[in-house]
């Protein structure tokens, strides 16, 4: 691909008439934790009512994988946009030494139905997973919170570690536990590698003391058993689930749940997450327990964190609406030639950059 030197109008220039390909370099160029937060921060109370989301296909390929289908589109003219995302969900695939989550974005002109972008969708789904956990965090997290304690070591895990420092600059701690410890050991040189300012890493062994340190516990595992047990929650922590996306997947139990004021990224994460649907079924909290959703966090229609010893749940499964808000920043980014390095030096205050985050390679899930 040429390289984009220059500033281009999208409705002058040959280029944008053209379907191009961002790969995961261009796309990590064209985004950063301050773009995309402060992007889905701002367009989502206003486009999500604007924007159809069908709810996604999903299909068993076998028992441990999966195949999605993850439509969204708008006629809005501040998002004239069709998206579909394509997912491919490989659990075993650790064992391979490969990637468990790989996917395509296709972004298509909703006036017109043109072929404007095919993208890694990988790297879209990484970056807006961790930084709808962080936005969330905005909320829900206690503003002097300490140590984060991260569960799974995948490649999502540098991701969300990024966001949550980036929101929660109070965070100096971070403790990283996985299955595999050979994993939680290398994400912690890697992220030590990184020349963070007053953070430290360290691998944690057992699961359950950790879980009691934890200001911030996030997951991004695939497990189908309950790895963060309420009992061990500490007063004013904020638990962030990520992995699961079928009710046969969960990442807490009952009691962590009952505890917590829970707070989903969607709607279909009332239907889809094994922690909240088991938790419906077996008559621990209802549906109407379930405090709001992102959108009334951002808005303020939903109260977020409301003193320092409460618990709070965010639990997000992932939406196609998130999808196509990340592919407009990075296609926009991109016709119009900002660069990342441009945005973080003109968005990011000295107080909060702690670190210039460099971009993980493809870690195992």
């Amino acid at each position: 691909m040429a390289e984009n030197t220059e500033k281009i109008d999208p409705k002058l220039n040959n280029e944008s008439r053209n379907c191009i390909f961002l790969d995961t370099s261009t796309l990590r160029s064209h985004i950063s934790f301050s773009s995309l937060i402060q992007h889905l921060q701002n367009s989502l109370p206003s486009v999500s009512t604007l924007i159809q989301s069908p709810t996604r296909q999903q299909f068993s390929i076998n028992p441990s994988s999966s195949l999605l289908l993850m439509p969204s589109w708008s006629s809005s003219p501040s998002l004239p946009y069709i998206g579909v995302k394509i997912v491919t969900a490989f659990a075993l695939n650790s064992a391979l030494n490969l990637p468990g989550i790989n996917a395509s974005y296709l972004l298509f002109d909703s006036s017109t139905g043109r072929n404007l972008a095919v993208m890694d969708g990988t790297e879209i789904t990484l970056w807006r997973t961790a930084c709808v956990s962080a936005l969330a965090g905005r909320f829900l997290v206690r503003e002097d919170a300490q140590v984060l304690v991260m569960i799974g070591a995948g490649s999502l895990a540098k991701y969300l570690i990024s966001a949550h420092l980036f929101v929660r600059p109070s965070l100096k701690k971070v403790i990283v536990w996985n299955r595999t410890a050979e994993k939680a050991r290398e994400l912690v040189k890697s992220m030590m590698n990184e020349g963070i300012e007053g953070v430290c890493f360290e691998c944690g062994e057992c699961l359950e003391e950790i879980i009691g340190l934890g200001d911030v516990i996030s997951c991004a595992t695939s497990s189908e058993s309950p790895l963060v047990k309420g009992r061990e929650l500490k007063m004013g922590a904020h638990l962030d689930l990520v992995g699961s996306f079928t009710p046969s997947m969960k990442e807490c139990d009952d009691e962590a749940i009952g505890r917590g004021r829970v707070f989903v990224d969607c709607e279909a994460a009332l239907v889809e997450a094994g922690e909240l649907v088991g938790a419906f079924d077996r008559g621990v909290i209802s549906r109407g327990d379930v405090v709001g959703g992102l959108v009334d966090l951002i808005k303020g229609d939903k109260c977020g964190r409301r003193n320092s010893d409460e618990i709070t749940v965010f639990k997000s499964v992932g939406s196609s609406v998130v999808d196509i808000l990340t592919a407009q920043l990075v296609y926009e980014a991109y016709l119009h030639g900002t660069s990342w390095q441009v945005r973080h030096q003109s968005v990011v205050s000295g107080s909060t950059q702690r670190y210039k985050w460099k971009q993980p390679k493809r870690d195992n899930v």
